[in-house]
């Protein structure tokens, strides 16, 4: 039985990774930071899954509780996918560091020291820049080498760090939109939090909400992330995974009202875009300087920068290798009749 290592498999991406392995036949290593949740703790009581715990950015935890579980498993790591990572827009530089290129350093050197046939690194759709694209395939897209943004900056490191490391046939980079779906704690439940405290739909900008968000389901970029661990065709490949169907940011804060705040009318207003960059800069200073996890209010100038921009990216290498594995891709409607389950 294949063997795959999954990082942060207490998170959303990582704990839905997991799933995805274990229902392909893998058997799982699933590595969380912290106590993982109750539903991988079920998964292992069955032997399908491994846990792990330790902190990713220190060598030592990390190849000291790869080499215990592979010795006792008697099996090597046919395939580690890294999921790990901070999924804020706010913070302090030293967390994203550690979070993000530390970890993924030490990822990097456990699948040469431990001879790993395959790296799946997710790293996101942000490592273009936040601007106005128009379907661009991903290799018309340069990195945006000079976003002053946080997150991105560190995922772009960290892909630089994979390519510095690995030979292109030993890894491929997964590249998720905004991840939604089911146990998402970031995107839909800050929306949701807006949309409860204010009754309104704020707009920025020229685009006045038709731009489109790129919305991509957990279960599409788990099912991607699996796929690529399967697929020789992805070696050395980046992916876009976005959802099929393009939403705008009108329709997506709609989708969320309606799902969530049945009934409720919505008023919508939209603003030039420097009258959101005070706030935004106010909000995203105080939350940097505490170090908090999620922006004390909404938005960040990072969000007002994602909300004013038509984020249109292709993703035909996603559809083509979803097609290729026999791998359902998570419709819209599917998704949003799950949040409600």
């Amino acid at each position: 039985m294949r063997l795959a290592l999954v990082t942060g498999a207490g998170g959303f991406i990582g704990g839905r990774t997991v799933d995805a392995f274990v229902d392909a036949g893998w058997r799982v290593l699933a590595h969380a930071r912290s106590r993982p949740p109750g539903r991988l703790e079920g998964l292992a009581g069955d032997g399908a899954v491994t846990l792990l715990r330790g902190d990713l950015s220190r060598w030592r935890d990390l190849r000291d509780g790869i080499a215990s579980a592979t010795s006792d498993l008697g099996s090597g790591i046919d395939c580690v996918a890294h999921c790990a990572g901070r999924a804020s827009d706010v913070g302090r530089a030293s967390r994203f560091r550690r979070d993000h290129l530390d970890a993924t350093l030490n990822v990097v050197r456990a699948v040469g020291e431990f001879g790993v046939g395959r790296l799946v690194h997710v790293s996101s759709t942000d490592v273009y820049g936040l601007g106005d694209f128009d379907g661009e395939a991903e290799e018309e897209l340069p990195l945006a080498f000079g976003t002053r943004h946080i997150y991105p900056r560190y995922k772009i490191l960290c892909e630089q760090a994979v390519r510095d490391s690995l030979d292109a046939p030993r890894y491929t980079v997964i590249r998720p939109a905004a991840v939604w779906g089911r146990g998402d704690t970031t995107l839909t439940s800050r929306v949701l939090a807006f949309l409860r405290g204010s009754g309104t739909i704020v707009h920025f900008g020229r685009w006045r909400g038709r731009n489109r968000w790129p919305l991509a389901h957990v279960g599409n970029v788990a099912g991607a992330i699996v796929a690529a661990a399967e697929a020789d065709s992805a070696r050395g490949l980046a992916i876009n995974v976005l959802d099929r169907e393009r939403t705008s940011v009108d329709e997506f804060y709609r989708l969320v009202a309606r799902t969530f705040l049945p009934g409720r009318r919505m008023r919508t207003v939209c603003f030039p875009v420097w009258a959101g960059r005070a706030l935004g800069w106010a909000s995203t200073s105080i939350s940097n300087l505490l170090d908090l996890n999620e922006p004390v209010f909404d938005p960040s100038l990072y969000a007002l920068e994602t909300v004013r921009s038509n984020l249109s990216f292709g993703n035909a290498r996603f559809v083509e290798l979803m097609r290729s594995a026999g791998r359902h891709i998570v419709a819209l409607e599917e998704g949003l009749e799950e949040l409600l389950d």
